[in-house]
Parts: C-alpha cells; sequence; structure tokens
C-alpha cells in the first residue's frame, strides 16, 4: 500500500477541494479537519489560522497545477502562434464536468479574500507567475507576426487569465461549463483577429 499524505499535505489537498465548491468564507477549519480526517490539534501544529492555510493552499495549488501546464500538449507546435492557439484550446478542453473540478482555487479565493493582503497576494503571485509562462511564446509570435493593434507580452498573457478567471464566474453563475467554452471561444477569435496572417502562414500551402 502507498504512503498516506503527511497531514499537512492532506489539509492542503481538501482545502482546495473544498474552496472550489464552497468558498473561502464557508470552509470552516472544523469542516476541513473532518476532511483531512485530522484533529484541530493537528490543523493548529501546521497552520496558526485559517488564512495561513489558505495563503500556503495558493502555493501548493500554484505547485500542483504548474506540473499540469508544463507537460501540456499545448508546447508542442513548432509556431509560437500555434503554441498560443493550443493553449487556448486546451484551457477550453478541461472545461468540462463537475464546476468545482475545473475552476481555479486562486480566483475562487481571492474574490473573497481580496482585503486580506498576504492572501491576496499570495493568489496574484499565483496567476501572474502562471501568466509569465506564456509571454515567451507570445512575444515569439508578436516578432514573428505583428498584430493588428499594440500588445505586450505580459499585458497579452494577463488578459488571457483575467477572460479565464471571468469564465469561470460566469460558469458558477449559469452552472453551465458551456458558458465559460464560449468565452474562451470569443478569446481565440480574439486572438485570431489579432494576429490575422499567421494562421495561414503557418499552414503548409495547398499543392
Amino acid at each position: 500500500m502507498p504512503p498516506q499524505p503527511r497531514a499537512r499535505t492532506l489539509l492542503l489537498n481538501v482545502a482546495i477541494d473544498a474552496v472550489r465548491e464552497s468558498g473561502f468564507a464557508a470552509t470552516s477549519v472544523e469542516d476541513l479537519c473532518r476532511r483531512a480526517g485530522v484533529t484541530k490539534g493537528a490543523f493548529f501544529h501546521h497552520f496558526p489560522t485559517k488564512e495561513a492555510l489558505g495563503i500556503a493552499a495558493a502555493e501548493h495549488w500554484s505547485a500542483t497545477t504548474g506540473d499540469l501546464f508544463e507537460t501540456a500538449p499545448y508546447h508542442a507546435p513548432a509556431d509560437p502562434l500555434d503554441r498560443v492557439l493550443a493553449y487556448l484550446d486546451f484551457r477550453k478542453a478541461i472545461v468540462e464536468g463537475d464546476i468545482a473540478g475545473f475552476t481555479c482555487y486562486l480566483g475562487t479565493t481571492v474574490q473573497e479574500a481580496y482585503a486580506a493582503p498576504a492572501l491576496r497576494d499570495a493568489c496574484r503571485a499565483g496567476i501572474s507567475g502562471h501568466a509569465e509562462t506564456l509571454e515567451e511564446d507570445i512575444a515569439a509570435a508578436i516578432a514573428l507576426y505583428p498584430p493588428s493593434s499594440p500588445v505586450t507580452p505580459s499585458g497579452l498573457a494577463l488578459h488571457f487569465q483575467a477572460v479565464i478567471q471571468g469564465a469561470f464566474v460566469m460558469a458558477k453563475a449559469w452552472n453551465d461549463p458551456a458558458t465559460a467554452r464560449d468565452s474562451l471561444d470569443h478569446l481565440i477569435a480574439y486572438v485570431r483577429l489579432l494576429f490575422p496572417a499567421p494562421t495561414e502562414r503557418s499552414r503548409p500551402c495547398p499543392k
């Protein structure tokens, strides 16, 4: 039998699940302990407050999802714009099933806890850190295919995250993942309009 996760890791994992299901404010220490099968004494041994757990969970979320995105198939295309579009296609493809299963811990938490500076900053660091992983491909696409309107790699990468996080809110409001996928379709269309030539240039000419 594989070794069981330590109490700290169990609490981080259940916190991420619970917050995505019910929100940060509605998730109590008692609920987290029950889900993780640990005592409140064990909780406070690892985390002095629920906010401290929230900050650690933001860092844990960024690390675990970072592994997912690092090995995702959107890195494969040779053309940088194709990689950018493949990233958006990948984000759309994983928007399915239970809403809590595809929405973002960071976005869910910061919507409620933006007035708590340390927790807000931890969420921002995770979102911006992920956006930064896209900047190199976006910069290469801009250099290869000058866009129809001036954009910066950092600005466009953060815009992607704004739309994705907003799409999650729409999915929750409509209780329907299709609403989020529609938003991502509009984002993909925007990128194709922003870079009008590359999609044609990157494909082989018909013989």
